[in-house]
Parts: structure tokens; C-alpha cells; sequence
């Protein structure tokens, strides 16, 4: 009887053994494009060309001048930066980003007319030091309605968080705390959008990502719409190259106390990075 038993459970172990077999077997597992892994971390530089439209006065008061800091400030139309990104697949379908921007800008400059900054006035001929500070977070999840082997196509759902300071001061022998002007804004800009992305070959992929929404949260009203094409090129394992264009463009109205600013900006260029990928995945390529 003993023996009875112990063959008994050893035909039902290896029975069960080989149902799981099968069952592995029969069961597939998801296939993705090459460039889909469950965690991606970028970095890179982005070469943006701006467009910077800022007035600031009083609340109930005159508005300040309409401030174009390129022509009027001689702020360069373009510069190198920096930003970031990681990436985080949940599932096949499902993912969440995060962006990051980093741009400090800043000019000394002799005005070629009178401008108003909040209650205060510069006038032509003057030396001013000013400056327009942007950081950018960006969040949102994603998911693909359409997911193949070579390609997916999503919808997403986030919010850009924009953090943002602007000032004007006299420079040189004319400087003194009376005659220098900051303004400072936090605003958050929920926004829809689409991404999507195909890849082109085993190395060779392309991906977009693009999103819109105006939107008034509080005292903070804006409207966004950003953009991101990338080519990407798998150099080796698990590190990719990345080459793309980029465009970030908002506007804000923001009302305070004692002051309101209207800003409307674009930062729009290429950018170059490269995308380190690890973590297990529960999709094949």
C-alpha cells in the first residue's frame, strides 16, 4: 500500500509538471518593438530657438510693456540646455513619463526705447541685467490601443509643471535695489495628447509623443502645446542614441494680489541624447 501511494503522488507531480508545460507552451507572450522596455532613462542636450513674449504691470492698474526679450532685451535667440527623461512600462500597453527642461536665460543690454516691467520704468539708453528662468516637469501615463510587433499608437494624460521667473534691473554704476523688478510663477497645465511609434528595422525606430490643452487652474490660466519627434538607433544592447526635435510652447496669464503677468514663449529645436534601458520585461521583441 505504501508503495501504492508514493507512485500515486509521484504520477500526479509529474502530471502536473507537464499540464504546466503546456499550458507555457500554449500561452504566448506579448510582442513589442525593439525599443519597448520596462524601464528607459534618458539624458541629452536640447539646442531650443525661443520666442519670448512677457508683460507684467499692476492688478487693476496699466498693464507693462509687451516685452519681446529678444528684439528688446537681446536675449540670443537660441542656446544649449539640458533635460531628461525616464520612462516606466507597467504593462505592454501601459506606461508613465516623466520630462524634465532646465532653461536659464539672462542678458545685459543698453534699451533702445522705454519699457515698463511691473511699476517700474527703464528708460532708453539704460544698462539692465534681466532674465527669464524655466523649469519644466512634465508628467503623464500613457496607453497603446494599438499595440503590434513593429508599432503601438496611445493616447496619454498628464500635466506640464512650469516654474518661471522674470526680472529686469539697472546695471553697472545706475544699479541699486530700487530699480531692479522680479516676477515669479508656478503653474500647472494639466494636458491630452497622443504618442506612438514604429520601428523602422532591428536598430532603426522612430517614436512621437504630442499633447495640447488650455486650461484656467485658480488664479492661473495657459495653454500648452509641446511635441517631441525622435529617431532612435540602438547602438548596442540595452543603449540607444537618440535624435529628435522638439517644441514647447505656452502661455500663461497669471493674476495676483498687487500684479499680473501675461508670458507666452516657445522653445522649439533639436535635441540629442542617448537612453540607457533595463529592468525585466513580460514581453518578447
Amino acid at each position: 500500500m505504501k508503495a501504492f501511494y508514493i507512485f500515486l503522488i509521484l504520477t500526479i507531480g509529474t502530471g502536473t509538471l507537464y499540464a504546466q508545460d503546456s499550458l507555457s507552451k500554449t500561452v504566448k507572450q506579448p510582442v513589442a518593438p525593439w525599443f519597448v522596455e520596462r524601464f528607459r532613462l534618458s539624458a541629452g542636450f536640447f539646442v531650443p530657438v525661443n520666442n519670448t513674449n512677457i508683460q507684467v504691470g499692476v492688478t487693476g492698474g496699466a498693464l507693462g510693456t509687451d516685452i519681446d526679450f529678444e528684439r528688446d532685451l537681446g536675449f540670443t535667440s537660441s542656446q544649449l540646455t539640458f533635460q531628461a527623461n525616464f520612462q516606466w512600462r507597467i504593462s505592454r500597453r501601459s506606461r508613465l513619463n516623466l520630462n524634465y527642461y532646465n532653461i536659464p536665460r539672462s542678458s545685459t543690454y543698453t534699451l533702445k526705447k522705454d519699457i515698463t516691467f511691473n511699476d517700474k520704468t527703464y528708460h532708453v539708453d539704460a544698462s539692465v541685467n534681466s532674465f527669464f528662468n524655466t523649469a519644466i516637469y512634465q508628467f503623464s501615463y500613457g496607453y497603446a490601443l494599438v499595440a503590434k510587433p513593429k508599432y503601438e499608437i496611445g493616447l496619454l494624460i498628464g500635466a506640464h509643471i512650469i516654474g518661471g521667473s522674470a526680472g529686469i534691473g539697472l546695471s553697472g554704476a545706475n544699479a541699486n535695489v530700487s530699480t531692479s523688478t522680479n516676477f515669479g510663477f508656478t503653474a500647472p497645465l494639466p494636458d491630452l495628447g497622443i504618442w506612438g511609434g514604429y520601428a523602422i528595422s532591428d536598430r532603426f525606430a522612430v517614436t512621437l509623443d504630442g499633447d495640447y490643452l488650455a486650461v484656467t487652474v485658480g488664479d492661473i490660466s495657459g495653454r500648452i502645446i509641446a511635441y517631441n519627434l525622435q529617431f532612435l538607433y540602438k547602438l548596442m544592447p540595452q543603449l540607444d542614441i537618440t535624435l529628435g526635435y522638439t517644441g514647447l510652447n505656452f502661455r500663461v496669464d497669471v493674476e495676483k494680489p498687487k500684479v499680473e503677468g501675461h508670458f507666452k514663449w516657445g522653445y522649439n529645436g533639436p535635441a540629442l541624447g542617448a537612453t540607457f534601458s533595463f529592468g525585466k520585461r513580460t514581453w518578447v521583441h
